[in-house]
């Protein structure tokens, strides 16, 4: 059971970063060079420390993904990524091997395995996705990486939001991070895209069109509130603005102006 990547592997990595790095800065001048630079070391410095961190953790969790259910340790989903390019997202697997049914996932699918349940409510899960971090595929802070199908409805909005990379932590994922809970388990699908999926869009149309480092540094505190004090927080729509939610978790998102967060 390969946990690991091998030295090839890491170097292979690195050097896609460090030429995905060289078109970063190409045809950028200025302030906008120096925030990209900025960027990509932090996402570098914090991936690869985190990797190494995190390690033991990575391999008590595959250890317990195959003894709850037998099949792979992870899973790719197949995505867009930057620039329009083909990000197949690692992930833990979270559902049994025979699982089959829509991609989208609500808190009580009966698909997720006794591990893959715990890992979907603690985004424990998306952790192998600080490989991609690292490799320069996705970053720290960005958009959520969508679907195919669902970057088809809104291929004006993907125009801009596909020219700054996808990240583990953004406005949508902070917004959006209990979506298994709010997904109505009768119709997931037809509601994802009506009433979530748009909301999703705007704000991360808002991220791509105003990047700022000082704006990242604000969501990844924000993150870590939300991930490990447990502290919500309210994603402004219009303005980005980042505030602690005071309405209860059952309160329909849809009329509010204030989105509720917890990061995904």
């Amino acid at each position: 059971m390969a946990i690991a990547p091998s030295a090839p592997r890491v170097v292979a990595c690195w050097a896609r970063g460090r030429v995905s790095s060289v078109r970063d800065r190409e045809g950028r001048e200025g302030g906008d060079a120096l925030r990209a630079g900025v960027k990509r070391a932090i996402d570098v410095l914090v991936s690869a420390i985190a990797l190494v961190v995190l390690l033991p953790v990575f391999v008590v969790i595959a250890v317990l993904v195959v003894i709850d259910s037998p099949g792979s340790v992870f899973y790719r989903a197949e995505r867009v990524g930057f620039r329009g390019e083909r990000l197949r997202m690692l992930k833990f697997r979270k559902m049994h091997p025979t699982a089959q049914g829509a991609a989208l996932t609500t808190a009580t699918d009966d698909r997720f395995t006794r591990v893959g349940r715990w890992l979907a409510r603690t985004k424990l899960d998306e952790l192998p996705q600080l490989w991609h971090v690292l490799c320069g595929d996705m970053s720290l802070v960005g958009p959520r990486p969508e679907s195919p199908s669902f970057v088809e409805r809104f291929a004006s909005d993907y125009d801009v939001i596909l020219t700054t990379r996808p990240g583990l932590t953004g406005y949508s994922q902070l917004a959006f991070a209990r979506e298994g809970a709010i997904l109505d388990p009768e119709d997931p699908q037809g509601h994802y895209v009506d009433r979530l999926l748009p909301q999703k869009v705007g704000l991360d149309r808002m991220y791509a069109s105003r990047l700022s480092t000082r704006r990242d540094l604000r969501i990844l505190v924000a993150t870590f509130m939300t991930v490990f004090l447990r502290k919500p927080v309210a994603v402004h729509r219009e303005t980005g603005h980042l505030t602690r939610r005071r309405r209860p978790d059952a309160q329909p998102v849809g009329a509010a102006r204030n989105v509720p967060a917890e990061p995904s």
